[in-house]
């Protein structure tokens, strides 16, 4: 056989096998679950998930939090994730639900951290709380 057919044979076969490897990887990616407010709220008050606001403390300040959510912005896990990695380790047995403030961060943050396997739901923004009656309290910005 040609030498030169055999590397392009070869090169042809690599292409062909990434290629389905990465759709199975896209097929097989991390469902993340969405949550009302209401669910996500039982799940918090039964002790089997933490609530994350991922939007910056300027926005917390702004507008205020979900009364039971945890404060560590996107920024943070985009990084160093100073605060996340701590937070993460303490709630690795919790549901960890997060939202933002029109679900589109949250969202991000969800997928990241379910394709590191973590249990993750997304329960989109701030407004859905407040449109729910649930409790907001203030935060001040750090």
């Amino acid at each position: 056989m040609n030498p030169n057919f055999r590397i392009l044979s070869s090169c042809g076969l690599t292409s062909i096998l990434l290629t389905f490897m990465g759709l199975i990887s896209i097929t097989f990616a991390a469902e993340v679950t969405k949550l009302t407010p209401a669910e996500a709220m039982d799940q918090i008050k039964e002790g089997k998930a933490v609530l994350v606001d991922v939007r910056e403390p300027s926005e917390w300040a702004e507008s205020g939090v979900a009364e039971p959510a945890k404060l560590l912005a996107k920024s943070d896990f985009d990084g160093a994730r100073k605060l996340w990695k701590p937070f993460l380790q303490k709630n690795k047995d919790k549901k960890i639900i997060v939202y933002c403030r029109s679900g589109a961060r949250a969202g991000a943050v969800a997928n990241a951290l379910a394709e590191e396997g973590i249990d993750v739901a997304n329960s989109g923004s701030l407004q859905n709380w407040i449109d729910a009656g649930l409790p907001i309290r203030k935060a001040e910005k750090k």
